[in-house]
């Protein structure tokens, strides 16, 4: 199996981070959860660095160690964020919003699970599809989560829509077609099994906004208190007879348990991580957070594994991203944060005129060189063969 086509859990939306609504619950349970107050940079380098993180310590668990087994990894995630939630709970303050939130069998029967079970079929579809596409494009194609939440919530009678979202879709729509066009290892079932993924995600976020609403919203950890157990309970019986009989002891060895912890670890501290950066930030800088992070999955994927991106693809990706983030802000937002851009730029080069002059012509210079290798003849290159080639180099010195 390729390294680029593996299956992959624990990343956004498909990591461990379940269902959130209530702006006021998330920033009462960051602020109790705070602690020292630091800079929000701190908090915007944590959560991408654990978020990605998350997605590449899976991916080298599943396909570098060859322990190919997602549903199972994720069971695991599951069944400690279970145990690590309830330590929380009784210990310290950080879970205090499950005191907030009128829970019964009754809304745990008709709320809880079904959200749960959407919750893990979402993450299998999604899992299945590293299978078959490579880590960056499925990135690209998760933009089109938010064009699928809003057309089953008009069906679903939870979302309405006007032009300007209609055209504002299309634009998404459009970026994802042109880098799926792009795709250099385009595999339909691959493609098939994220698109369901995204569909089953979509359904998922609105029957939360349905089914959880009023007094039921709840934070991050509050709504892993939750639903991990009964995504854990889902996961595991899947496990059990998809893959836990083909699982030898071999391969459990070859990960290591010392892995396995800190890889639960690392998938559990993303969700704190998105408490205390609710506390910190506001909506414009969590999708700025959010674009970032993945440019920066995408550029790691191609760095470390290799994986090769057309001109096509990233040209597309580019109108999505742009489309993804004009959907996901409000018009005032965006003109404040420009004018704030404004004014920073020009504190700057009044500051440090040099740098910024410095700045400006290593933009131009790396733009004119990406423009002109878009127009070149295409090479013969191949990362991943220039990657084994470096890692011979270095086993044989």
């Amino acid at each position: 199996m390729n390294e680029e086509k593996v299956r992959v859990s624990g990343e956004m939306p498909r990591s461990p981070i379940l269902p959130t609504l209530n702006a006021k619950a998330e920033q009462a349970a960051a602020e109790k959860a705070k602690g020292i107050n630091l800079p929000v940079p701190f908090y915007v380098g944590l959560w991408i660095s654990l978020s990605g993180s998350t997605i590449l310590y899976n991916k080298w668990i599943l396909s570098t160690l060859g322990f190919k087994y997602p549903v199972t990894l994720v069971a695991w995630h599951m069944i400690f964020a279970t145990f690590a939630t309830q330590v929380l709970a009784r210990t310290t303050s950080m879970i205090d919003g499950r005191k907030k939130t009128k829970m019964t069998g009754r809304i745990y029967m008709q709320a809880i699970l079904p959200i749960g079970a959407f919750f893990s079929l979402s993450l299998i579809c999604g899992n299945l599809a590293y299978l078959y596409l490579s880590v960056p494009f499925i990135q690209m194609l998760k933009a089109t989560t938010p064009v699928a939440t809003l057309i089953s919530g008009v069906f679903m009678g939870t979302e309405t829509t006007d032009t300007k979202r209609f055209l504002n879709v299309c634009v998404i729509v459009l970026g994802i077609v042109i880098a799926s066009f792009g795709e250099i290892q385009f595999v339909l079932i691959g493609f098939l099994y994220q698109l369901g993924g995204i569909i089953v995600e979509a359904i998922r976020l609105n029957l939360v906004s349905s089914l959880l609403n009023g007094e039921r919203k709840m934070d991050p950890l509050t709504s892993l208190y939750y639903f991990a157990p009964v995504c854990a309970l889902f996961n595991f019986l899947l496990a059990v007879v998809w893959e836990v009989p083909q699982i030898t002891m071999a391969e459990v060895y070859a990960v290591g348990y010392l892995n396995f912890l800190a890889n639960a670890s690392v998938a559990f501290l993303l969700n704190i991580s998105v408490v205390l950066l609710i506390g910190k930030s506001s909506g414009l800088t969590m999708t700025l957070c959010g674009v970032l992070k993945d440019i920066l999955l995408v550029v790691v994927s191609i760095a470390i594994w290799g994986v090769m991106i057309s001109h096509l693809q990233m040209f597309g990706y580019t109108i999505a991203l742009v489309g993804l983030f004009v959907y996901k802000t409000k018009p005032e937002e965006r003109q404040a944060f420009l004018s704030n851009t404004s004014r920073k730029w020009g504190e700057f080069g009044a500051e440090r005129p040099i740098l910024r002059k410095f700045s400006i012509i290593a933009l131009v210079g790396l733009t004119i060189f990406v423009l002109l290798g878009s127009f070149a003849p295409a090479a013969n290159y191949d990362p991943k063969a220039m990657l084994d080639a470096a890692k011979n180099s270095l086993t044989n010195h």
